[in-house]
């Protein structure tokens, strides 16, 4: 249900954002699988698929953008609709690869997820290369578009012109028994459009179907071990592969990590904690009051409740656009600047800044075309997690959000019960299963200033890998994600893990 956070290359805003979700349980490498039931029947694989050939070539363009340069190459790797049925119909994931420059010797492929559930490897991983220059030294960059994402069968849910009129339209934290009625009948209508869009794929897109689709991808690539590199959402990913294959994880490490403990509701408190925190942080390197700028935030917001605000354009400011736009600038200290002067804007009555920062996070064009990546996340969590609030329920917790985050709880606690709302399909598990034990150390980095995916998830998912597997990494920052953020310390002991072997004490602290 984690709306706000997800990978996307916010262009019109000149920032990077990074998600996260939950993921899925499963056994481990001796064929047996399932949930934290133990059901089901993994064997790490679709029957026969594992010695299918990669055909590489030139990547094409993906819709509204330009192909990656030619150091890029593309290909469809080719997997089971349904694991139970690994002899079944099949699928195609799209993958995005750029060959080793050589310079040392070769470890083999690096598999990167960015985040979502819903963000796209093989339009991120070209837009992230530049970070990742010292890994390329000894690994092939390898991405990929999970499941009913971007260009591997990508689910879509509704048009342009009904979502946004839906944003337009609908109040994410209704405060009357019509909008009320309006805000859970959007939701309804989403969920339905989702199953008419993804038909028999609506029951196989699971953190845990994507997990076998890696090590199927593992297999395929020519690695006995995965190698791999998770942010945000891709850590949840990454700690159930490792869940379910424990002995075949090699140099995995894991950024901006999900709280693999809390629930959907927890996970919604955890957001409402962390986007608060990065938000009193902005207020302190203003030399600011936090409490009175979070009044002042709050109350534009009652504002635009009220009364949606003018823009340069023919559109309007809504609160609930507003609120994203305010939320997209705190994954990076570099675009708190940016809010700072969309806030000042919003006071003297003009929403454009705020407006224009709400289109890049939702991923709306000039022309009014939306990408699909909020549709995948959300059928993807919402197969992944049993919880299905009422509205009832939703409602009792407005209190304790919004004295969590007076900003942002509103929103957080009604989407408890809105996020997943009527869904075609039934959830997974409550928490996903993460539990490693045999597995390799897996470097396990949180940052203090996180606010997608607060630091305090970082050491739970460390603990729940298993003592001598989960080792825990702190950098003392700002920001969604350590490495490649600033730290010559985090890069260079995420480097010296993965291209060298080298496994730092837990417990490591970076201060800069």
């Amino acid at each position: 249900m984690q709306r706000y956070v997800r990978s996307a290359a916010l262009a019109a805003a000149g920032v990077l954002v990074a998600g996260l979700a939950a993921g899925c349980g499963g056994s481990s490498d001796d064929g047996k699988s399932g949930g934290k039931d133990g059901k089901g029947d993994e064997k790490g694989g679709g029957q026969g698929l594992a010695s299918q050939k990669l055909d590489w070539d030139r990547c094409d363009a993906p819709e509204g953008g330009t192909a990656p340069g030619s150091e890029w190459q593309c290909a469809t790797l080719k997997v089971p609709l349904d694991y139970a049925k690994p002899s079944g119909e099949t699928i195609g994931l799209a993958l995005i690869r750029a060959r080793t420059t050589g310079k040392g010797d070769r470890i083999g492929s690096l598999v990167f997820n960015f985040g979502g559930p819903g963000g796209s490897g093989v339009s991120g991983l070209p837009s992230f290369a530049d970070m990742y220059d010292s890994l390329r030294e000894r690994y092939d960059l390898v991405s990929f578009d999970p499941r009913g994402v971007g260009a591997s069968e990508g689910v879509r849910c509704r048009d342009d012109k009904a979502t946004q009129a839906a944003e337009e339209k609908v109040d994410l934290t209704p405060d009357t028994p019509a909008e009320e009625k309006a805000y859970f009948k959007d939701a309804a209508d989403f969920g339905a459009g989702c199953a008419r869009g993804a038909k028999k794929l609506i029951g196989h897109i699971s953190t845990a179907d994507a997990a076998r689709d890696m090590d199927l991808m593992r297999q395929v690539l020519g690695d006995d071990k995965l190698h791999y590199m998770g942010i945000s959402y891709g850590t949840e990913l990454g700690g159930t592969y490792a869940h379910l294959f424990p002995k075949r994880v090699g140099r995995l490490a894991m950024d901006a990590v999900v709280d693999p403990s809390a629930d959907s509701v927890g996970h919604a408190e955890n957001q409402a904690r962390g986007f608060q925190r990065a938000l009193d942080n902005y207020f302190k390197s203003r030399g600011q009051d936090p409490k009175a700028g979070t009044e002042k935030i709050a109350k534009l917001f009652e504002r635009l409740d009220a009364e949606p605000m003018r823009t340069s354009g023919d559109r309007k400011l809504t609160e609930s656009l507003a609120s994203t736009g305010v939320l997209v600038t705190l994954y990076s200290k570099e675009t708190w600047p940016m809010l700072t002067s969309a806030l000042d804007d919003a006071e003297k009555g003009d929403g454009t800044a705020l407006l224009r920062l709400a289109d890049a996070y939702n991923e709306r064009d000039p022309s009014g075309r939306y990408s699909t990546q909020s549709h995948s996340q959300r059928a993807i969590s919402c197969l992944d997690t049993k919880a299905r609030s009422t509205p009832e329920e939703a409602k009792k917790r407005l209190d304790r959000f919004r004295e969590i985050s007076p900003v942002f709880g509103g929103f957080l606690g009604w989407d408890t019960a809105g996020w997943c709302y009527d869904w075609p399909v039934a959830g997974q598990h409550d928490s996903p299963e993460v539990s490693a034990p045999g597995a390799a150390p897996i470097l396990v980095i949180g940052n203090t200033g996180d606010p997608a995916t607060p630091y305090e998830g970082a050491r739970k998912m460390a603990d729940e890998l298993g003592k001598g597997v989960g080792v825990h990494l702190t950098w003392k920052g700002e920001g969604h994600g350590a490495y490649g953020n600033g730290s010559d310390c985090v890069d260079d002991t995420v480097d010296g893990y993965l291209l060298k072997g080298e496994v730092p004490k837990d417990g490591k602290v970076c201060e800069s």
